[in-house]
């Protein structure tokens, strides 16, 4: 697959995800359409991500849905910190190979066109590998109001463990 294709796929993707989310409110009665020009870019703060990483079009909409996610660029070397989602979350890598790792899992490495799902409340990271820079668009539910509980930084020994071979 080319990169024109998997770019429309994934972002096919999140688009279904968000615009599902959207039209689950009650009482909507036209499609709210965010336009790429309007999409905030934030730095990630630097309690939840170790290094250079940018947080684009971050969504989260009002009950009923419980859905919210961004495209979140991470830089060489760049990672979150520990993490867990109530409900779990999906990753939809669109460009450049990263690492992940459940705590007390082997740290896999994924690329542009994987899809990654994490269970409840499993303690995990994600970021870059040490020398490529890796996009993905987050999506996850808030379950009690929140999408996400942050921990710890990921050390510099667990991020740069040997990835297991498949």
């Amino acid at each position: 697959m080319t990169t024109a294709p998997l770019t429309l796929a994934t972002s096919s993707l999140a688009f279904l995800a968000i615009t599902s989310a959207a039209l689950a409110q009650k009482g909507t009665t036209a499609m709210d359409i965010t336009r790429k020009a309007d999409l905030r870019t934030v730095q990630g703060p630097a309690e939840r991500f170790t290094g250079q990483v940018t947080v684009t079009g971050q969504f989260q909409h009002p009950a009923p849905s419980r859905v919210s996610g961004a495209i979140v660029h991470f830089a060489p070397g760049a990672r979150t910190a520990w993490h867990t989602h109530p409900a779990g979350q999906t990753l939809i890598v669109t460009e450049g190979v990263g690492w992940t790792q459940i705590e007390g899992g082997p740290k896999l490495e994924f690329h542009a066109g994987d899809i990654l799902w994490c269970p409840a409340e499993h303690k995990h990271w994600h970021g870059a590998t040490q020398h490529d820079a890796m996009t993905h668009i987050a999506i996850q539910e808030a379950i009690g109001g929140s999408p996400v509980t942050w921990l710890e930084k990921v050390s510099d020994e667990d991020y740069l463990a040997p990835v297991a071979m498949k």
